[in-house]
């Protein structure tokens, strides 16, 4: 089975940092009593999606279409529509469109996607469409009434620059995905001092963070091996 040699791939590393991840979120759900068990649920998925990404693997990329699906729901139930209209209107799709092109070009028909390098006239366009995109959904949030304006404004933006960068396979979406983070425990942090069963939710993207600055160490380190071997 092609998914179990994916799982037979994770290195020791990887495993600790996956084990870790789980057990950060399910101590602090259990800590804190949360009863969102979709939260808990999407943050497990969430967390092992990272790390078959981090080894440039279409899994991962399929786990973020799950992931961003479930959390698109749980953000409806906080009327965080920022983060809803995020996740299932542009990040899941874009999702499928990073694993369409992981698919399309792997590494000597391996099932490691080929790294890839950004263009310098790639740059001023995703700079561009992060702007329309951070103006357009800021009126488009405001008019919804969405809470903490601001903040998901600006994980819209962060979010569409690491979705890009993946879909263009380099090491930079992990960048993107880091921004992402901060400004999402500062979302949910917000939430989780009056709401303390949402505080697995900051505890998971805490961990998404950590997995993410691996994820930009690690897709650096397969991309000067892919180079070597050419």
């Amino acid at each position: 089975m092609k998914i179990l040699e994916d799982i037979k791939s994770v290195t020791r590393f990887e495993k600790i940092l996956w084990l870790l991840s789980v057990t950060v979120i399910i101590l602090s759900s259990l800590i804190f009593k949360s009863n969102n068990y979709l939260s808990i649920v999407s943050s497990l998925i969430g967390v092992t999606s990272l790390i078959f990404v981090a080894k440039g693997l279409v899994l991962g990329q399929i786990l973020i279409v799950v992931f961003s699906s479930l959390y698109g729901i749980i953000s409806l139930m906080f009327s965080y529509y920022g983060e809803m209209i995020t996740y299932l209107f542009m990040t899941t799709p874009m999702a499928v469109i990073s694993m369409i092109s992981w698919i399309r070009h792997p590494y000597k028909k391996s099932r490691q996607v080929e790294i890839s390098s950004i263009k310098k006239r790639q740059i001023p366009i995703i700079c561009f469409l992060a702007l329309i995109v951070t103006v357009v959904f800021y009126f488009i949030l405001k008019s919804l009434g969405t809470a903490n304006l601001a903040i998901s404004t600006l994980s819209i933006s962060t979010s569409f620059i690491a979705v890009y960068l993946s879909a263009l396979r380099s090491p930079f979406y992990a960048l993107g995905y880091v921004l992402n983070d901060v400004v999402l425990i500062i979302l949910w942090g917000v939430t989780a001092l009056k709401d303390k069963s949402l505080v697995p939710t900051v505890a998971c993207f805490i961990m998404f963070l950590a997995n993410d600055l691996y994820g930009f160490y690690n897709w650096n380190r397969i991309k000067r091996k892919q180079k070597q071997l050419l």
